[in-house]
């Protein structure tokens, strides 16, 4: 059997489901070792409290220490980037989030269309009517904040992609599903299919800090309320450092390719206007910054964060974009800096 039709397929064993690509593969520690359930539970946890630790896949690494950073300087902590005794205390009071969820599948968690094989070519891309997840097991990690080595990891040979087949996952689930009903239902829907809380706290300012890559959410206390690993610009595209506001916010945005924007774009390449979806090169939404073609999104490589380099946006998650867009208002301002 290929790797294309074991990953087409929805009733196939987990162990059957190989990886196609970078964002199938996820990180090197997600895919050659077991998953460390006591790091996990602490990644749960600062996920739920919007100190993302970007993938949640049980092991220590860059992200992690950025997001115990953040969290104890919220908690006036020593920031030690560990996971030491003053850390465990401060995180005690949110144990009740385990770190994972035996869940039945639904018809709906493994619905597609899915797109595989996945061309790399924009006019390609442009041809298809959603840019979506590639099988089964990319859509249930990013639902869930993962990988699809860690569903492997988390779950026994014989389980199964099936309607009704109990599968654990890293427990991502909101509190709350209760999105503001003047936000547009595709987008709701995208937010519940990623496991967005509802509620989330309120900035004021964003702060894109170059030294620590990360975005910080600040609340009009000046207080960081929540904080993300992010990946911000590079050599050919540098972050534009200064003071800029959110203008506006586009949710499963479609995305216009204009290989003029692009360094590393082929001689022959053409503009392309490329349709929506978790797999686009800017993932579900595009907060837009008052500095041309400049703004705040998503990714569909999700494990690259922080670890990769970008066209000068600023990139996060799908998930944790997502999450900051129901923190931010138009006009809020973004502070980028060294």
């Amino acid at each position: 059997m290929t790797k294309k039709t074991a990953l087409a397929s929805a009733c196939l064993a987990l162990c059957t489901l190989g990886p196609v690509s970078a964002r199938a593969e996820g990180t090197n520690a997600a895919a050659t070792q077991t998953v460390d359930r006591n790091i996990l539970h602490v990644q749960v946890i600062l996920d739920h409290l919007g100190f993302s630790p970007g993938v949640l896949y049980g092991h220590q690494g860059k992200s992690l220490v950025a997001a115990l950073k953040g969290f104890q300087e919220s908690r006036g902590l020593e920031r030690t980037g560990k996971i030491d005794q003053p850390t465990l205390l401060a995180l005690h009071p949110y144990a009740a989030w385990r770190p994972t969820r035996t869940l039945a599948l639904t018809a709906d968690a493994l619905a597609g269309p899915y797109v595989n094989p996945f061309p790399k070519d924009p006019q390609e891309q442009a041809k298809l009517p959603a840019l979506g997840y590639r099988s089964p097991m990319e859509k249930l990690a990013e639902m869930f904040h993962t990988t699809p080595q860690v569903l492997l990891a988390l779950n026994s040979p014989e389980t199964r992609l099936a309607a009704g087949s109990p599968v654990v996952f890293p427990n991502a689930l909101p509190d709350s599903r209760a999105y503001d009903p003047k936000l547009p239902a595709t987008w709701r829907k995208t937010l519940s299919d990623l496991n967005v809380d509802a509620n989330q706290p309120q900035g004021v300012k964003i702060v894109v800090d170059k030294s620590d890559q990360v975005l910080r959410v600040l609340d009009k206390d000046d207080k960081l309320v929540a904080q993300f690993q992010a990946t911000m610009g590079s050599t050919h595209d540098p972050l534009p450092l200064g003071a800029w506001k959110i203008q506006g916010a586009s949710y499963n945005p479609t995305f216009n390719y204009n290989p003029d924007l692009f360094w590393d774009a082929k001689s022959s390449a053409k503009a392309a206007k490329l349709p929506a979806g978790p797999n686009g090169p800017v993932g579900v939404v595009w907060l837009d910054l008052n500095i041309p073609h400049y703004g705040i999104h998503g990714t569909p490589e999700p494990s690259t964060i922080g670890r990769a380099e970008s066209h000068g946006c600023i990139r996060l998650t799908n998930w944790d974009a997502a999450r900051l867009s129901l923190m931010v208002k138009i006009g809020t301002p973004a502070i980028f800096q060294e």
